[in-house]
């Protein structure tokens, strides 16, 4: 499969800069597979097309602010982007700047220094967090790493509502975007229709913005993430399905995580790179925001909702001036 073949035009004012207020206020596109039709709705009135005992789940992950700005011994001024979880102290890291070797200090807050391990590639280094508390001082010296195709710093704004209302465990260092949508008065109502919930973790890595390289989409490759699918949200899946009830993914994360687990706990890393061809397990619907062209999150819908079908309702979400991307509107694909 060519790449070119899941490109298309955006115009550059359909990209969402900042989100709606309040989440639920997104726009909604519900996409039905059988009868390939198209509705336009608002994300407040999800229920309306889920049944009572549909299961819903959701990336529990925590957005850490993780673009980090210290200095040398010498003085020179560096910037740290972490952008893959390993453990609460260790990292993989982007850090620009001269001669970054193995050893290397840098100098954050009088409570955080961010010690070089090893060089991994060209910008790329394994990093240690030297700190009585890693998380507790990335919050505070931190900044969130916005998308870079929003084309700005980060504003108070973000720490709000660049998270999940039910953000938990951190490790994150881009949101879960489809999961930005429910707000606290939504998911009451969610519970009101009787539309089940359920978490899994999975840290997104700044890999979710990696750019595909490669001509033909099998050549592609998705950078490993740390997923946790714990053994209740198994459980309440295989209710779900013996019950002749819909798994709802909400996000590309959490189909990567379900496929990944297939029908069994699970707690590792997964590569799982999702394309046109890709035969679903586990997942039955699927929300998820409008993603950019030629990307592997592009793919990933497109394997799961027919390619045509999918390139048609980017047409129509940009003729009916839909917002695109992390701040933007939401789909619901059945």
């Amino acid at each position: 499969m060519r790449v070119e073949d899941f490109d298309y035009h955006l115009p550059e004012e359909l990209i969402a800069k900042y989100p709606i207020t309040p989440r639920h206020n997104a726009k909604l596109m519900v996409l039905n597979r059988k009868d390939q039709s198209i509705r336009h709705d608002m994300f407040w009135n999800l229920p309306l097309y889920l049944e009572e005992g549909d299961l819903l789940v959701f990336n529990n992950s925590k957005v850490l602010p993780a673009r980090l700005y210290g200095k040398k011994p010498t003085g020179g001024k560096v910037e740290v982007l972490l952008t893959d979880f390993i453990t609460r102290e260790e990292w993989y890291a982007l850090i620009g700047g001269k001669n970054i070797k193995e050893g290397l200090q840098i100098y954050v807050g009088e409570d955080l220094i961010v010690e070089v391990l090893e060089h991994i590639e060209s910008g790329k280094f394994k990093v240690k967090l030297l700190s009585e508390d890693p998380l507790k001082a990335l919050d505070k010296h931190g900044k969130i790493p916005i998308p870079p195709y929003l084309r700005r710093g980060e504003e108070p704004i973000d720490r709000v509502y660049y998270q999940t209302v039910f953000a938990q465990i951190e490790g994150s260092v881009a949101a879960p975007t489809a999961s930005l949508h429910f707000s606290e008065e939504l998911l009451k109502r969610l519970v009101e229709y009787g539309i089940k919930k359920a978490f899994i973790t999975l840290h997104v890595s700044y890999g979710t913005f990696k750019p595909v390289k490669v001509d033909e989409v099998e050549l592609h490759r998705v950078d490993p993430e740390y997923v946790m699918v714990p053994k209740e949200t198994i459980k309440l899946i295989k209710e779900t399905k013996e019950k002749g009830k819909r798994v709802v993914a909400v996000g590309t994360t959490v189909v990567r995580a379900l496929e990944t687990a297939g029908f069994e706990p699970f707690e590792g890393w997964t590569e799982l790179y999702i394309y046109p061809g890709y035969s679903f397990k586990v997942v039955d619907a699927f929300i998820t925001n409008f993603h950019l062209p030629r990307s592997s999150l592009l793919f990933l819908v497109c394997a799961f909702g027919g390619r045509e079908f999918i390139l048609r309702a980017y047409q129509e979400a940009i003729k009916e001036r839909y917002r695109f991307y992390s701040y933007g509107d939401g789909m619901l694909i059945l």
